[in-house]
């Protein structure tokens, strides 16, 4: 299958393996900050084909994983409420709140139904005039421009009866804060080629200088992070500072600018809090003035106080690669994907559910 058994082949990434091992000659640190880079770091071994001094830690690179608590619960409120059908990702729906989480909630009878994309969402609240139809809308850039395509028709349809609870989430920011944390151990990134697609890569350049870091825009496949990886330590072997593009077949330096436009139109930027981690300033999405009725927070005007994570659940550590999850005292005993204590171990790009699915010994 074109750009996907090339992209998967054991020779090539074994002698990429081997040309990391004559490259390296002092320890790093690479950060990847996608979650799906993460499953097919740990999957397919990726890790354990690199010389040791090369150390590879996860990011926040989860948007279901930074979802706050207190948005789980006012997911769960609204789909409480009589006349009402939430609409989700299906990730979503064992994502822990304070209390519950949104599949305990649907097993009592309430509407809630997996959706695969925001525009599934308006056909529901078209074919049912009389409910309010919310669609949980979370993600990173990527997932953005369907969001903000599905609140421009609600619009232009006049279609009352439709809004968006918002979690959308953005990448450069949460970079920043954890380069300016002192406990950060980040010396390159790889960085997340779907976001790229969509938004390009010149707003990593200011990054790069900033902090005197690599950073490589990164495809998903076993060879694509094994060569991103490679392009990452030949830089900071040579001392340099820059972005580069191994994802060339699907990522070009501006991006998609119809895609952009319709974030803009339907988007401003505002602070957003991660769970785990806490309020980074403007890494998030909000709706505009314009499209305001649109906003589900602002239709039902909930009043959710901000929840406490769990104790035992590290999550806000693992995704700033402070701590890998098999040194989370609950990995694989209090928390599984079946009793998740943070979101982490349930969603199909958490750090703790790889771990779990493919190292669990």
């Amino acid at each position: 299958m074109k750009f996907v058994n090339e992209y998967r082949d054991g020779q090539i990434a074994q002698k990429y393996a081997r040309a990391l091992s004559f490259l390296v000659s002092k320890s790093w640190t690479i950060m990847e900050i996608c979650g799906g880079q993460t499953h097919s770091i740990v999957k397919y071994g990726i890790d354990q084909l690199l010389p040791p001094e090369i150390t590879l830690i996860h990011g926040p690179g989860c948007p279901v994983c930074v979802t706050p608590i207190e948005l789980i619960d006012e997911a769960i409120a609204i789909a409480n409420q009589d006349n009402t059908i939430l609409c989700s990702f299906g990730d979503m729906l064992r994502v822990p709140g304070s209390q519950h989480d949104l599949l305990s909630i649907k097993a009592t009878g309430k509407d809630i139904r997996i959706v695969y994309s925001p525009l599934d969402a308006i056909k529901i609240a078209q074919d049912n005039p009389t409910k309010e139809v919310v669609f949980f809308g979370v993600g990173f850039e990527t997932t953005a421009p369907a969001t903000a395509m599905s609140v421009y028709q609600a619009f232009n349809l006049g279609l009352k009866n439709f809004s968006i609870l918002v979690s959308h989430v953005l990448v450069p920011p949460a970079m920043e804060a954890l380069l300016s944390s002192p406990e950060t151990r980040v010396q390159g990134f790889l960085l997340a080629g779907h976001v790229c697609t969509i938004m390009g890569y010149t707003q990593y350049e200011p990054i790069a200088q900033k902090y005197q870091i690599p950073l490589v825009v990164t495809g998903f496949e076993p060879v694509d992070i094994l060569q991103g990886i490679y392009m990452c330590i030949k830089q900071l072997e040579e001392n340099r500072h820059e972005v580069e593009n191994q994802y060339s077949r699907s990522v070009k330096k501006e991006g998609n600018e119809n895609a952009q436009k319709i974030i803009t139109e339907v988007f401003k930027i505002v602070n957003r809090n991660w769970r785990g981690i806490g309020e980074i300033a403007e890494s998030g999405l909000g709706l505009q003035d314009k499209y305001i009725d649109f906003d589900a927070s602002h239709k039902f005007n909930l009043t959710i106080e901000k929840a406490n994570q769990n104790i035992e659940c590290i999550s806000g550590l693992i995704l700033q690669g402070i701590k890998k999850p098999q040194e989370c005292s609950a990995f694989g005993n209090n928390c599984t994907p079946e009793h998740p204590l943070g979101a982490p171990m349930v969603s199909s790009e958490g750090a703790c559910a790889a771990y779990y699915r493919y190292r669990q010994v």
